[in-house]
């Protein structure tokens, strides 16, 4: 039996090179990544691919400031529509990288996943700031989170479109270009402040 691809065009035999995410990233080879909901208990989603993931989280972008300057309800819902453009960018990263786009994403979620980050409580009558550890998962899922709304910012009233948009993001991310990704401009500020708060 022939090897499963995704997409029916590239592996997912990727190493996860940092430990850390080693056993958060699922890479098990499938053609098309969907579960329809067999990983929706909590801690469960570790278990989905990791490009279905993304795929999820294209379907909810988030919003832009605090009135809703740029929403994202046309999105909800619209699975197919998140898979070709996850499709679409993963085709445009091989056009430009010339290697595996599966590879690329994984490397770029790597270097976009935050260490460190802020939490607040109250002591006494006053609110203070300190600097915790960020857990494997939640570090994977901010890190998704930062890319898709960074290129859906990027993407509004934008010719290039999402998928093009997505592709430059993932790519900025994987070549470690902070003038580029707004994910890791993002990471970059969250362990600074976190660093001040220490």
């Amino acid at each position: 039996m022939s090897e499963l691809k995704l997409f029916g065009k590239w592996s997912s035999e990727v190493e996860v090179r940092d430990a850390g995410l080693k056993r958060y990233i699922a890479l098990a080879p499938k053609l098309v990544p969907k579960s329809r909901g067999k990983y929706r208990a909590q801690f469960h989603k570790s278990k989905m691919h990791i490009v279905e993931r993304l795929i999820c989280k294209i379907m909810v972008p988030g919003h832009r400031g605090r009135k809703h300057l740029l929403t994202s309800g046309h999105c909800c819902g619209a699975w197919y529509g998140a898979y070709k453009i996850v499709k679409e960018a993963f085709e445009f990263l091989e056009r430009v990288t010339k290697k595996n786009p599966v590879e690329v994403f994984v490397r770029a979620v790597e270097n976009a996943a935050l260490r460190e980050e802020l939490t607040s409580f109250q002591v006494g009558g006053i609110i203070v700031r300190k600097a915790v550890i960020t857990s494997p998962q939640r570090r994977i899922d901010l890190a998704l989170r930062l890319m898709v709304q960074g290129a859906y910012h990027r993407a509004h009233r934008n010719p290039k479109g999402f998928a093009r948009c997505l592709a430059e993001e993932i790519l900025a991310a994987y070549q470690g270009d902070t003038q580029n990704s707004y994910a890791l401009r993002e990471k970059e500020r969250i362990e600074r402040e976190a660093a001040g708060a220490r």
